[in-house]
């Protein structure tokens, strides 16, 4: 047995709905939960940022995927090439 403490509006909704729907009060308070579970579930199953913009990382209108491991050698090159003028 569980006691929850529901501020008047909400405790007032849910006995209109009752009322509507011809249903008790716990019923309503019962499948409001298992949706609410349910959803925390799914999101627990959800792609975390990094694996969602995986395929992204690394890319920035080059398509090269390994610029952040060789801008140093890249950066080399630029300036090499500027001062070779």
């Amino acid at each position: 047995m569980l006691s929850v403490r529901l501020d008047t509006s909400m405790e007032n909704q849910i006995k209109r709905l009752a009322q509507n729907k011809q249903i008790p009060k716990s019923k309503i308070i019962k499948d409001a939960l298992v949706y609410y579970f349910n959803a925390l579930k799914e999101d627990s199953q959800q792609k975390s940022c990094y694996e969602l913009g995986s395929d992204l990382f690394g890319k920035y209108e080059s398509g090269t995927d390994n610029l952040s491991s060789t801008y140093k050698q890249k950066l080399k090159e630029k300036i090499n090439a500027k001062n070779a003028h």
